[in-house]
């Protein structure tokens, strides 16, 4: 099994999350994507952000026609901030042995991810995918891959390499580093809660179910 852990806010989930986990899962030949949103994220200010409920819930109604893509509640089951390195232990105790972790992140939070909780632990215990900006109107590898380069030189090890053969970032000691492009999707959260705040449609940018629990419990007024 090759499983891609997707974390975030998605606040909400939209059809950009959606595709990006898409090209990712076909890229890397991934069985399954679990979609983690973050109880309390460390580095967001609560007052934007809706109650770890409704934004697993609406999780659980876009993911449900899909069925390599699951939802989790494991950061909503633990007290305090929701750090990524815990919930990376908490997956590889259930699928030691039984299948290959891939931590799914964005440049912009990777280029950040020095100010993480044990962050050199992190490069130690899972392989990370870098995923380009989605809004990127030219989101080739080529243009990705530097800026992960000298992040990983500069902050974290000069031991990283690229691997031409392997398509990654290598190092002796680390897990590899994989840049990977995603197609451009211009839909963003903020985005969505500017429309509803405006009393604008968000048909065409969440999934149906989504639309309707936003509506439902007024989220983002």
């Amino acid at each position: 099994m090759r499983i891609g852990l997707f974390g975030g806010t998605f606040n909400p989930i939209h059809f950009g999350h959606l595709e990006v986990a898409r090209d990712v899962q076909a890229g890397l030949a991934l069985d399954q994507i679990i979609f983690i949103p973050a109880a309390v994220p460390p580095h967001k200010t609560p007052g934007w952000i809706a109650d770890a409920e409704d934004r697993l819930a609406m999780l659980h109604v876009a993911l449900a026609d899909r069925p390599s893509f699951f939802a989790s509640d494991v950061e909503l089951r633990r007290d305090g901030p929701s750090y990524t390195i815990d919930t990376v232990h908490y997956y590889k105790s259930c699928y030691q042995g039984k299948g290959e972790l891939f931590l799914i992140i964005g440049i912009d939070a990777f280029l950040e991810i020095d100010t993480w909780k044990a962050y050199e632990e992190l490069f130690e215990s899972i392989q990370m995918v870098v995923m380009s900006r989605p809004q990127a109107q030219h989101p080739e590898p080529e243009g990705l891959q530097p800026q992960i380069e000298t992040y990983l030189q500069s902050t974290i090890s000069s031991g990283y390499g690229y691997s031409k053969d392997r398509n990654c970032f290598m190092h002796v000691f680390y897990q590899p580093v994989i840049p990977f492009a995603v197609r451009p999707v211009a839909i963003s959260a903020t985005q969505i809660r500017d429309r509803i705040k405006d009393n604008q449609s968000i048909k065409l940018l969440v999934p149906e179910g989504v639309a309707a629990h936003i509506n439902q419990r007024g989220l983002y007024r």
